[in-house]
């Protein structure tokens, strides 16, 4: 099927200056031309504005991320690390200014003890990027593990928290593959939106919803308790 820009800009919301902006940045194809001012699109244009407008404004990429993604769109989801690039670089939740350690260098610079340190990357409760690669996302969970340390308290909910983070990481790759398996030109925008909400919206949503559950259910069976 094939729209004009004005219907382009109907399916979706997209403003007519941006969709060309698209274009001269080389983020979408060329329109079908059949006369000097008549031009037309297709669903490919559709999907790939999609595409566009959720990775800018939900996962925050740059022109150059999202033109690198697209140049290698007809691989699978789980066969193009350009295609992947911008979801790892949210999902390893480290900022660009980020300062970055060596192990010598983050010991040194946190007081930490090595011994704990070599334990708690032992258990899996520590994963930095590389093996020479700490930054204060690693300090802040030893810390956390110091403070359970110093009121004489198993730190078991983290070594849970791992246990089930391993078995959770293995269902969402199943369930890449299942997107990998239905994959086509038409629902391209829509199996990384489906991707991408599962991860970062569906995800955290589940997870709040039971702790607050579970926490209210308690605090109110306290306050009955104490009536």
């Amino acid at each position: 099927m094939e729209y004009k820009i004005s219907e382009l800009v109907a399916h979706t919301d997209v403003p007519k200056s941006t969709i060309l902006y698209y274009i001269r940045e080389g983020l979408l194809p060329e329109a079908k031309k059949l006369k000097s001012n008549v031009h037309r699109y297709n669903e490919e244009h559709i999907e790939l504005i999609k595409y566009i407008k959720y990775m800018k404004q939900e996962m925050g990429s740059s022109n150059e991320q999202i033109k690198t993604a697209l140049q290698h769109k007809n691989q699978s989801l789980s066969s193009s690390f350009s295609m992947l690039a911008p979801l790892m670089q949210t999902l390893s939740d480290i900022s660009a200014g980020t300062k970055h350690y060596t192990k010598e260098e983050f010991l040194e610079h946190y007081g930490f003890e090595d011994k704990l340190l070599e334990q708690l990357l032992d258990e899996g409760i520590l994963m930095p990027l590389g093996s020479e690669d700490f930054t204060d996302k690693e300090a802040g969970i030893i810390r956390l593990v110091e403070k359970f340390q110093e009121v004489g308290i198993e730190c078991s909910i983290i070594k849970q928290y791992v246990y089930h983070a391993k078995a959770l990481s293995e269902l969402e790759h199943q369930i890449q593959g299942q997107l990998c398996s239905v994959r086509s030109d038409e629902n391209f925008s829509t199996l990384w939106k489906i991707m991408l909400d599962t991860l970062f919206n569906a995800k955290k949503y589940i997870f709040s919803r039971y702790t607050h559950k579970v926490l209210f259910k308690a605090l109110k069976d306290e306050m009955t308790k104490n009536d």
